[in-house]
């Protein structure tokens, strides 16, 4: 007589003893949770516990209706990022120069004591902002960060944003970038990164370069990309008005995305990545927070890298809404998050 395994036979029992009733499951459907209050978590840094405790994004349910009102917005919060960034390259010790590369703006940002291993690399930067905000000087702050905890030379893109052009400008811009870039740079010496929007724009790179036949970076960061913007995925829900940053589903971020696709398909996988063919990709690090709204875009970016055979590593973030590994440069986890982010790098990029 055959024996089972050990796991195999108690199931065999389990389904044999079980009633009918309950070898059902159930059918799907929502569940209710009950309001609660949110305590901040005590394992974070004090800094990161302060970004945690902020209250909500204000104007997060009333984005703007017309263009002039989006670049309104666009301009009152570039005014307040810009009044920071002194202090920040002096702090991180990194040097910035405006400069044109195909045709497109951008800016070169140099840390002041370049890693020896690092002589011959170079990152492409693509910033965030739901594909609205953050024009010029004001789409810095990742890359400043990622310059001067990396010791990388650092070229970030300052792509057309809406309402002075719509998609796919933003990509057209940075792939602009990435031709001339390859111009200079041998491609297995350069990775690509940026966060939220930037995030997408990342990936929707790897998926133009791919389709045009352009050699592909040595590896790529996209942190917490908007990789689905059909409001598909778990967090978006479960972090809705959690998150203090994007706040919700429906909220500003989402009239933004509507706003730069112009009416386009939102699945388009030049809009929504995770809907594109990820075979072949370059090895991938994705980084998020357990309170971001698109930890389930991140998360689900992940799964379908690893599906498609790629290398892809995911660090996430206690108590962090979206992005919050790079609001505080005096915070323990940005220096963590982007000295995860340089290894990795370092790890796969040529020297």
């Amino acid at each position: 007589m055959s024996k089972l395994p050990l796991g195999c036979a108690i199931a065999s029992l389990i389904a044999f003893a079980a009633p009918a009733a309950m070898a059902q499951p159930a059918g799907p459907g929502p569940r209710d949770v009950p309001a609660r209050s949110l305590p901040v978590p005590s394992a974070p840094s004090p800094q990161v516990q302060r970004l945690i405790a902020a209250p909500l994004r204000q104007g997060w349910n009333t984005p703007p209706t017309t263009p002039e009102g989006w670049r309104a917005l666009a301009e009152a919060g570039a005014a307040a990022t810009r009044a920071g960034l002194p202090g920040l390259r002096e702090r991180l010790k990194v040097d910035v120069e405006a400069a044109e590369m195909g045709g497109v703006k951008v800016f070169r940002v140099t840390p002041r004591e370049i890693r020896l291993e690092n002589r011959n690399r170079l990152l492409i930067h693509v910033h965030g902002g739901c594909y609205v905000l953050n024009p010029g000087e004001a789409g810095l702050p990742e890359a400043i960060f990622m310059a001067g905890f990396g010791g990388y030379r650092v070229i970030s893109v300052d792509y057309r944003m809406p309402p002075e052009a719509y998609f796919p400008a933003a990509l057209d811009d940075a792939m602009a970038v990435w031709k001339a870039a390859l111009q200079t740079t041998d491609a297995r010496n350069m990775a690509i990164f940026g966060s939220s929007a930037g995030g997408a724009l990342t990936l929707e790179m790897v998926l133009r370069a791919k389709a045009e036949g352009l050699p592909l970076p040595a590896a790529i960061a996209p942190g917490t990309p908007m990789s689905d913007v059909t409001g598909v995925g778990d967090s978006f829900q479960t972090n809705g008005l959690v998150d203090n940053v994007l706040v919700a589903v429906d909220g500003f971020c989402d009239a933004a995305t509507r706003f730069y696709a112009n009416g386009h398909d939102l699945r388009d996988p030049l809009l929504s990545p995770i809907y594109g063919d990820l075979c072949g990709f370059p090895p991938t690090i994705l980084t998020t927070g357990t309170r971001d709204l698109l930890l389930s875009n991140t998360v689900r970016m992940h799964r379908a890298l690893r599906q498609a055979g790629v290398e892809a590593s995911l660090q996430v973030f206690e108590g962090q809404s979206h992005a919050h590994y790079y609001r505080d440069d005096s915070a323990p986890e940005s220096r963590e998050a982007f000295g995860e982010i340089a290894g990795f790098f370092d790890r796969h990029l040529g020297k």
